[in-house]
């Protein structure tokens, strides 16, 4: 074979390589997902709404076009040119969180999302993976820059203004918490030594175990601060059954009744009204109750091979870039899932987060498949050896 044709050999392989393990897991997760909506959410769906299958056929639709976003970035020319974008992203996420202020509209109790060409969009899910982005090229420009303590500062504080932003407009402190994070992994991949995350660590916990301390130590009242109140519903749920620790009491109740293999698809109690907007943070626990612990332990390493195969694609991504852009794609998902169920286990008190590619949300769901979609653009680009 002489070299022409070597060169050809390596450009065919190259343009038509496909991850399939990561797809294969993310169309599971979707299926398993519109299958536990349907079961979780039917019941009020057709009480309230004379249509049981109303959160199916929505999610179904957001998963239809995420798909196509997904297939189409996949397809994209080349991830590098994402780095264009850098900036523009930056700007966009916060203009999209200030629009929330004249535009926004209430769901649910939170004032956190906008109609955009009539399709409903909550400006902190593009905020995420417009961070993504804009980390990535920030550290990739900055190169050696972020190893120096104020480089390193400077880098971890430019999600701070967004952060602020989501917390301060929508009253969203979980995708605050989840965008830092994210920001934190980018910088840990990217920076040699552990010392000074270590310390970042250790500060951060000792801050909240004091916050959590001083909250303990208060009595509750009627006008406390409701993130206070949910923090003395997390240690103590039963002495606020009736308020603020009424849905984690009732998901704990469905993941102890499930028991090891639980009590069959479609049998849960707890979603015919006991949890409160169980299709959306609480699914887990309706998981738990119908699938047991069997069904939980799936779930759970789904979303491990997951990670695993994100991680596979980052340590053998064509560059840098490449490399930030799929690290951040797996902080966001580890961090939101992790989250997820520390809440409805009470490991943690209530966020109000959803479970990546399972809850019901149509601009969470799109997003997140969108960012699948640039992963698999860096794994298309990974060369490849006979």
């Amino acid at each position: 074979m002489n070299e022409a044709e070597q060169r050809l050999k390596e450009r065919f392989k190259k343009e038509f390589y496909v991850d399939y393990g990561l797809i294969f897991i993310v169309l599971f997760l979707l299926a398993f997902g519109l299958v536990m909506l349907y079961s979780t959410s039917s019941y009020e769906a057709n009480l309230e709404l004379g249509d049981s299958t109303y959160y199916f056929k929505h999610q179904l639709a957001a998963i239809g076009a995420g798909v196509g976003v997904m297939i189409v970035l996949s397809h994209f020319p080349s991830y590098r040119l994402l780095s264009k974008l850098a900036i523009p992203a930056y700007i966009g996420s916060a203009i999209l969180l200030f629009m929330v202020i004249p535009f926004g509209y209430t769901a649910n109790g939170a004032r956190r999302w906008i109609r955009i060409l009539g399709v409903s969009v909550q400006p902190a899910e593009v905020a995420k993976i417009g961070m993504i982005v804009f980390l990535a090229s920030l550290i990739c420009k900055m190169q050696k820059n972020i190893v120096p303590r104020k480089g390193f500062w400077f880098v971890m504080a430019t999600p701070l203004p967004i952060c602020i932003m989501v917390y301060g407009i929508t009253s969203n402190l979980s995708s605050a918490v989840i965008i830092l994070g994210i920001a934190f992994l980018m910088l840990f991949v990217a920076t040699p030594g552990y010392r000074r995350f270590f310390l970042i660590i250790g500060g951060g916990v000792s801050f909240v175990a004091v916050i959590v301390y001083a909250i303990s130590k208060a009595s509750y009242s009627s006008g406390m601060n409701y993130r206070f109140a949910r923090v003395l519903a997390w240690l103590d749920p039963e002495a606020y059954a009736s308020g603020k620790g009424f849905q984690t009491l009732q998901a704990l109740y469905a993941i102890g009744s499930g028991g090891v293999f639980g009590k069959g698809l479609g049998q849960s109690m707890q979603k015919m009204g006991f949890i409160p907007e169980a299709q959306n943070d609480m699914i887990f626990s309706i998981i738990c109750e119908e699938l047991g612990l069997f069904g939980a332990i799936a779930v759970i390493m789904m979303f491990v091979l997951l990670i695993w195969r994100l991680m596979i694609i980052a340590n053998n991504a064509p560059d840098l870039f490449g490399a930030l852009l799929v690290v951040g794609v797996m902080g966001h998902i580890s961090i939101q899932v992790i989250l997820n169920i520390a809440v409805v286990t009470n490991v943690i008190p209530n966020t109000g987060i959803t479970l990546p590619f399972i809850s019901y949300g149509g601009s969470a769901v799109l997003l997140q498949l969108a960012e699948i979609g640039i992963v698999l653009n860096v794994a298309r680009n990974i060369p490849l050896s006979d």
